[in-house]
């Protein structure tokens, strides 16, 4: 394997590796201990990568995104990586959009797929990549579309452990739910900001009533709903006030008297518990008139009350973060709903434009322009101001269609680039503190999920699960063997999954690696195995293609021979040792 996915298992101790496996062949192939053996499959000249050439295309987005790219590189003077092979995009972009790998069938049908012959090099044209990330945003995988982004804004939404905890009001269920409706009929993001954040009715899924959009704040509206306010300029506006609740923060723009103002768009709202037996069964998330917090009560004038660092108490009434105040400072509901007056002017800020683009850049090239991607202002300068600034009012006037905005994104040229760095643009590494240029496609780790769903299709166990609801219990029972949550002093959760020496036991001796590499009569490697059709190069191809969408280097099919002869010419279970290895290889948990 290419030295740069090698970390994680390969550093495991030998002797916790021999306990795991009684075969160690495989191990050493894996980590490129490879022996020449006699021919089980003919060596391969490898394809150098194309180099990356500047040009247009017919999606002015797209070009946008060039232009001010490329001004960057020359004007740091920093040359980017040649394109990524067609196997390395296209298994991104499946990862990207849909949360998963290709199948080996789907990745073949886009490698053999014509060109429609705008670009010199006739096979890796805009064309084609086009027409593949339309069809990943269609009907036709608009299910696993819906299913991926559910998961992803719903972890935004209320955490990864959000509705998990003990005694939670939130029903991750019912948030999931309509995360999922929304991603599917591709509701503009501008409508399902709106719908969050005005939200009313009953969270639990089968109940009169339900909406599950109420669970965003179910959860949040104790304490004064400090976690509304914070969460919510945090997540649609890109602005983290929660350190202003109690001083002005001393790094950036954001005062005090910011976090309350925005404060009281939040106090009409309640969640109300309703109770089966002596548990609650569900919540009901509703407007009240507020009395505000002075001593006369006057719901006509409902200011609220915060504590200045000198002791002295100021008052807030509904401001937005641009200074923009409410007419009127009823509490009384039919005055005014403060929160749809809220909504409606996030909706209507160039802040949420903003805030959307950096978050879903920064899902596709795994760096936002901003560092934290929801910090965003005068005290943290992005890296690409024009184009973030561009591509935002771009996103606006295309109706804030998320998926024009993912179109645009995958087809731009630094999605297009090769993970490998050169000597030219080194340098250009955020690990070290270094502002990103997207010279280079960067490596990230798979989500859990991406993992899960990406081992099914690897191993073809996804064509053998019909049942939807036992397949996605099985799924939450292996996720919990990966992901660790905690919480923080925001009252979010943060995930691990990094290639520690659990978790790397874990893939290695899993139930659902055991599944994918068995040799059972019927099962995948058995099929591949005794199918007449593959010749023996073939098969070793069709695992490589699986797993890292790309056929294998002379030293890997040399290894595979080793195994071969070292196995008394079984090819199942050389086929088996060599599954096995390129399953638990970093370059088949990472995203490149």
């Amino acid at each position: 394997m290419d030295n740069q996915f090698l970390s994680g298992y390969d550093r495991i101790d030998q002797m916790t590796r021999n306990s795991i496996r009684t075969v160690t062949l495989a191990a050493l192939f894996a980590v490129g201990v490879l022996l020449p053996a006699f021919s089980l499959a003919a060596p391969r000249a490898t394809k150098k990568p194309r180099s990356a050439a500047a040009k247009q295309t017919t999606i002015p987005q797209v070009n946008l995104i060039n232009l001010h790219i490329r001004a960057a590189w020359q004007e740091n003077q920093i040359t980017p990586s040649p394109r990524a092979t067609d196997g390395e995009w296209c298994r991104r972009v499946y990862l990207d959009i849909i949360g998963r790998v290709p199948s080996v069938d789907e990745l073949k049908k886009f490698l053999d797929s014509k060109s429609d012959g705008r670009n010199s090099d006739g096979r890796n044209s805009d064309g084609r990549k086009r027409k593949l990330v339309r069809q990943l945003l269609s009907n036709s995988y608009q299910h696993e579309y819906a299913g991926n982004w559910s998961t992803l804004w719903t972890n935004i939404l209320i955490g990864r452990s959000g509705g998990s905890e003990r005694r939670s009001l939130t029903n991750r269920e019912g948030m999931m739910q309509y995360v999922r409706e929304s991603f599917y009929s591709n509701k503009p993001y501008d409508r399902m900001v709106h719908e969050l954040i005005t939200a009313e009715g009953i969270n639990k899924p089968g109940k009169q009533g339900f909406n599950g959009a109420v669970n965003f704040l179910t959860m949040k509206l104790s304490e004064n709903a400090a976690q509304a306010t914070a969460k919510t300029a945090q997540i649609f506006l890109g602005i983290q006030v929660q350190c202003t609740q109690c001083h002005n923060h001393p790094f950036n723009e954001w005062k005090q008297n910011q976090f309350w103002e925005m404060n009281a768009f939040f106090r009409q709202t309640v969640a109300l518990r309703r109770f089966k037996e002596r548990d609650v069964d569900y919540v009901e998330l509703t407007n009240q008139d507020f009395a505000g917090e002075d001593i006369d009560k006057d719901p006509r004038n409902a200011g609220i009350y915060y504590k200045l660092r000198s002791g002295k108490l100021a008052v807030a009434y509904p401001t937005f973060v641009d200074g923009t105040a409410l007419a009127s400072r009823s509490g009384y509901v039919n005055d005014v709903n403060r929160r749809n007056k809220l909504a409606k002017l996030i909706v209507e800020s160039r802040y949420m434009d903003r805030a959307i683009v950096n978050r879903m850049w920064g899902h596709f090239l795994g760096y936002g322009f901003t560092k934290p991607l929801d910090d965003m202002g005068p005290h943290n300068g992005a890296s690409h101001p024009d184009l973030l600034n561009e591509l935002a009012a771009e996103f606006r006037k295309a109706k804030f269609d998320l998926k024009k905005l993912m179109l645009w994104i995958t087809l731009s040229e630094p999605y297009s680039l090769s993970s490998r760095t050169t000597e030219a643009n080194r340098s250009d590494d955020p690990l070290l503190g270094e502002t990103p240029q997207f010279t280079h496609f960067y490596l990230r780790q798979m989500r859990a999920e991406e993992l899960y769903e990406s081992l099914l299709v690897a191993t073809q166990a996804d064509q053998t699960t019909a049942d939807t609801k036992k397949r996605e219990k099985e799924k939450q029972k292996w996720l919990k063997q990966f992901v660790i949550a905690f919480g923080t002093d925001e009252g979010d959760s943060t995930t691990t999954f990094n290639g520690s020496i659990p978790q790397a036991l874990m893939m290695m001796n899993g139930g659902l690696i055991k599944n994918a590499t068995s040799d059972k009569k019927g099962g995948f490697l058995h099929r591949i195995a005794h199918d007449a059709k593959l010749t023996a190069g073939e098969k070793i191809d069709y695992i490589y293609l699986a797993a890292v969408a790309r056929k294998p280097t002379d030293l890997e099919i040399q290894g595979a021979n080793y195994l071969l002869r070292a196995r008394g010419g079984d090819t199942t279970a050389a086929l088996q040792d060599v599954f096995w290895a390129v399953l638990n290889s970093n370059e088949f948990i990472i995203n490149h």
